[in-house]
């Protein structure tokens, strides 16, 4: 079972689904794609880190905020259609990362998001992926996902 190998891969238990922090839906299901809003790396309600990547955060650091961020997708992907199981594949994520001046790492950044994915979806977690440098993100975020997955009616 994916929740339980959620727990295995990152010692946590999948999370509630994080309420909105604006006016917006956390996740969206159109034909057989779901889209989440972007997801910030918080356990229970608390950024994991806060600043820019290469700066006030490690590169290490944000690759775990994009892992845990990557797993608070998760959580709205479930509170929308019930189980992870009906996951047919991970399409696509966009990473978000708040970049210091002169960083170019996002990719590493946005790695820990992708390898947790892989590891627990095999293939099917394999996506597309942008991984975008910005100057600023809510609540002083060193990253934020927002993503795109398949899922079985």
């Amino acid at each position: 079972m994916i929740e339980e190998k959620i727990k295995e891969l990152t010692g946590y238990e999948l999370p509630a689904a994080a309420k909105p922090l604006a006016a917006y839906v956390p996740a969206r299901i159109a034909g057989n794609m779901i889209f989440t809003a972007g997801q910030l790396p918080t356990i229970d309600g608390k950024l994991i880190a806060e600043g820019k990547v290469d700066a006030e955060v490690t590169v290490e650091k944000a690759a775990e905020c994009a892992r845990i961020a990557a797993l608070n997708c998760l959580s709205v992907i479930k509170a929308e259609i019930g189980s992870l199981e009906k996951i047919k594949k991970i399409v696509k994520l966009t990473v978000f990362v708040n970049s210091s001046d002169n960083f170019t790492g996002q990719p590493k950044v946005a790695n820990g998001a992708s390898d947790f994915l892989i590891n627990l979806f095999g293939d099917k977690g394999k996506h597309a992926r942008s991984a975008v440098g910005v100057n600023e993100l809510p609540i002083n975020a060193p990253v934020e996902i927002e993503m795109i997955a398949e899922i079985s009616e």
